[in-house]
């Protein structure tokens, strides 16, 4: 999935667009009194990508004028709002792989707007998911995600946890490499309500998507041959019992269920959880000690596999959009052009975010040597995105996952069996898709 290719030198390019293009410039351009209006995802790991704004500013003369700065759940609320209210003059949008096929109609085709020796730069897989219907909707940022292991290293060498943890399982304690190992692990380090084994994004598309790769890892399948929703089978059954157990074991805080990615790297940060799965994003800020009780006791792995020797996987890609309503979609996509070019890539690569440009693929191998901390992070996620895989290609996935998340959830606190709590979900799910047409 993730191939190198050879390196375009980033910089200012100038180029011949064909007679379909909307413009002919360099790039960035100049944009003399023109705004843009922008809705941004928000949060710590995006922070020092929106410093280089200004940046932007000065080179065109132009202004960005921030709306939402906000997570996507959030963020994909407000967008739904705009569309019914026809409030969709913004400009730029925050976007991603899993939430773009609900909006086939405001965001511009990018290919007349950007050249195509920039676009040559991507991964071509990366360029291709973010087309949809023959339209490039977004160009996609250094946020290529899927997750890995992170755990603290210390437990791992601690001769009396060692011993303990033989006796008790039968086998060397050493980081996990099955789901099965991570569920022993994470009871047996835990020691609530000061430390616990393990934890989980527990509600929206968080713990739906959590619960597709774990299902996948388990040999099951979230949409069958037919479109149909297929997750409530033994396998999903497998799958949503590994959750289950973990919080009925306080193996995981008890604020789990209400907890989302910012809540994740936290938690970790802070110490007090054993094992993580996350995303690339969070590298840099677990290693440093000005925002991490466990700087320099970092160990990161490839992701877990299930029963059926698959890995989870779950994977997406963040990106940023033009609306068909823009008035001046030239500054536009010249603003998303420079949140995404190899300069801004190399520099939200650094914390650890894989990137979507070849070029800064090889930028980071090079940049890594030498630190031991960051060669485990690549070499890590290198290897976990091997195993990445997408979201099932619905239009309806976001709303199935509002629809099914709270089922998910009842399993979880002991509502409902996991089998009643999936059966329940398939149901409005199935509806989800017949309302729809797809069934």
């Amino acid at each position: 999935m993730l191939r190198l290719l050879s390196s375009v030198a980033a910089g200012v390019i100038v180029v011949a667009l064909s007679p379909l293009s909307v413009f002919a410039a360099e790039l960035p351009g100049k944009f003399e009194g023109v705004t843009i209006d922008a809705k941004l995802i928000g949060g710590q790991q995006y922070e020092k990508l929106y410093e280089r704004i200004p940046e932007w500013e000065k080179l065109t003369g132009a202004k960005v004028n921030i709306l939402s700065k906000k997570n996507h759940f959030e963020l994909d609320k407000e967008i739904k709002s705009d569309i019914a209210s026809g409030g969709t003059k913004w400009c730029v949008g925050s976007n991603h792989s899993s939430f773009a096929p609900q909006y086939p109609d405001i965001y511009t085709d990018l290919k007349p707007l950007i050249p195509e020796t920039e676009l040559a730069a991507f991964v071509p897989s990366v360029i291709k998911a973010s087309t949809l219907d023959g339209k490039l909707v977004m160009l996609p940022r250094a946020q290529f995600d899927v997750s890995a292991l992170y755990y603290q290293k210390s437990l791992y060498t601690d001769e009396a946890k060692k011993a303990a943890f033989k006796e008790k399982y039968g086998y060397d304690l050493t980081p996990p490499d099955t789901w099965a190992q991570v569920t022993d692990q994470a009871e047996f380090f835990a020691a609530p309500p000061n430390f616990y084994g393990t934890q989980f994004a527990g509600k929206e598309e968080a713990i739906n998507g959590r619960f597709y790769e774990m299902l996948v890892a388990e040999g099951g399948e979230y949409i069958d041959a037919e479109g149909k929703p297929a997750f409530n089978s033994e396998a999903g059954v497998r799958a949503l019992d590994w959750f289950v157990k973990l919080y009925k074991d306080k193996a995981v805080p008890a604020g789990t269920t209400n907890y989302l990615w910012d809540d994740l790297g936290q938690g970790f940060a802070s110490g007090s959880v054993a094992l993580n799965l996350d995303w690339p994003g969070w590298a840099t800020f677990f290693n440093d000690p000005k925002s991490s009780k466990v700087a320099g006791n970092v160990g990161v792995k490839v992701q877990p596999a299930g029963s059926s020797g698959k890995r989870t996987g779950w994977s997406g890609h963040h990106g940023f959009s033009v609306t068909q309503a823009c008035a001046n979609k030239e500054a536009a996509a010249s603003l998303v052009w420079f949140l995404t070019n190899e300069d801004s890539q190399k520099l939200e690569s650094e914390a650890g975010p894989l990137p979507t440009r070849s070029a800064v693929w090889e930028y980071n191998i090079n940049a890594a040597k030498g630190d031991a901390y960051k060669t485990e992070v690549l070499n890590a996620f290198q290897e976990a995105a091997k195993n990445a895989f997408p979201v099932p290609p619905l239009a309806e996935w976001i709303e199935i996952s509002n629809s099914v998340y709270p089922e998910l959830q009842a399993a979880i606190l002991g509502d409902k069996t996991s089998k009643e709590a999936l059966d329940e979900a398939a149901e409005k799910a199935t509806t989800v898709l017949q309302d729809s047409g797809k069934l």
